[in-house]
């Protein structure tokens, strides 16, 4: 954080005592640069389009001046977020609730894979916030009687790279054309693409830009290294790694929804406490793998990008900034370490690019990487009563000259089948 911003106050950004002593509350001793930057603008009345890394404080920066709002002139339905993921809405109606806890703030969450009746009984209570999902809103004013938003002050699109990349441009347009023009509009992003600048055009009124982030960056706290590793070993550096973080929580993002379940079984037989989160878990399942993550019981998520704000790979570029961003956030430090094998030198190179500066090399001790792998390569695991064994070297199992990086085969013996290296 920059010494300028180390030197502000909540207070003297304008935010009121209340508001402040609620920031204080939090631990926010001192605002982010977003923070610096966005809360005196929106506090004039002003439309914001505000570039901030993940992790800055930008759910802050919007809060904040919204809250403030709402005690000058208190209302049902007074705002409304829009956010890509379910966990995402949850973490900014969570925050929303934190800071307003003192005010008796209201709201009310409205995302898929939750009883759409639970939340029309939510919406009957008049509550001032809302946080959605484009399309389970789009649900709810098509359906709920006597909801609507005609009244609404403020529009909040979070994360709007990411709403737009998932397909719900059909439903925010939706959603533009039943809201009043007459409100206020703080469009958030970590990166500025071109659907952004249209939507930006579309929906705000001569829009204040702030940019507390370059086109594509992460925060300054956040640790970056790499560690080259050949594809068949690339499971056993992680375990490596994951024992030399011993005590530290982790988040490990794998590429299908398969392999967090895989991962994660196997990380569990070696004595990692290791929970997946995938996005064809139930919402209740999802919710409970986090909220154990949270807790303690687990120290280790395995994901797909559901974690990093339902990013299913679109592009290199996003997903690398927005992965990242799950750690070293409003503040604090993190390690972010992108483990990579022969065939993803042209995707980390890429990723270099992006970042503008070289990664340093995370030191392996090889001896004791190949320990690992000598002493557990032949244990199995079971899963589901499918038996999952590491890789031989026997040279008897293969096929094309190939051989299998790993072997399944139910505990019956009925069926077998065989992942193959690239």
């Amino acid at each position: 954080m920059a010494e300028e911003n180390e030197e502000k106050s909540f207070k003297d950004l304008g935010v009121n005592e209340q508001l402040a002593e609620a920031c204080n509350d939090l631990g926010w001793k001192n605002p982010t640069k977003i923070q610096v930057e966005a809360i005196p603008v929106a506090l004039e009345g002003k439309d914001i389009i505000g570039l901030a890394q993940t992790g800055s404080g930008k759910t802050g920066a919007f809060a904040i001046p919204i809250l403030q709002a709402l005690l000058e002139k208190p209302q049902a339905f007074f705002a409304c977020v829009l956010s890509p993921t379910r966990e995402l809405a949850i973490q900014i109606a969570e925050q929303f609730e934190a800071l307003g806890s003192g005010i008796g703030v209201k709201c009310a969450v409205l995302v898929g894979g939750v009883d759409t009746v639970q939340q029309s009984i939510a919406l009957g209570k008049r509550p001032h916030i809302i946080v959605a999902t484009p399309g389970r809103l789009v649900d709810h004013l098509s359906n709920t009687k006597g909801f609507s938003l005609r009244m609404l002050k403020f529009l909040v699109l979070d994360e709007a790279d990411r709403l737009l990349n998932d397909d719900f441009e059909k439903s925010i347009d939706e959603i533009l054309n039943v809201i009043p023009p007459q409100r206020r509009t703080y469009l958030f992003s970590a990166t500025m693409t071109k659907k952004v600048k249209k939507l930006q055009r579309a929906c705000l009124k001569d829009p204040v830009k702030i940019e507390a982030a370059s086109k594509y960056s992460t925060v300054d706290t956040l640790k970056q290294q790499y560690r080259f590793v050949p594809a068949k070993y690339k499971d056993c550096y992680l375990v490596y790694i994951l024992s030399e973080m011993s005590g530290s929580t982790s988040m490990v993002f794998t590429r299908t929804c398969d392999a967090t379940t895989l991962l994660a079984h196997i990380l569990r037989n070696l004595g990692f406490r290791a929970i997946p989160i995938n996005g064809h878990m139930t919402q209740s399942k999802r919710l409970g793998a986090l909220n154990k993550f949270k807790a303690g019981e687990c120290n280790i998520l395995i994901c797909t990008d559901v974690a990093s704000r339902g990013l299913d790979i679109p592009s290199v570029d996003m997903d690398y900034i927005h992965r990242v961003g799950r750690t070293a956030r409003a503040g604090r430090s993190g390690v972010a370490i992108a483990i990579v094998n022969q065939y993803e030198l042209e995707w980390y190179l890429q990723i270099e690019k992006l970042i503008g500066k070289k990664l340093p090399e995370y030191p392996a001790q090889e001896e004791e990487t190949f320990f690992l792998w000598a002493r557990n390569r032949t244990r199995p695991v079971i899963v589901d009563d499918v038996v999952i064994c590491s890789r031989s070297d026997d040279g008897n199992i293969g096929r094309r000259g190939k051989t299998a990086e790993r072997i399944y085969f139910s505990v019956d013996k009925k069926e077998r089948r065989e992942e193959w290296a690239l």
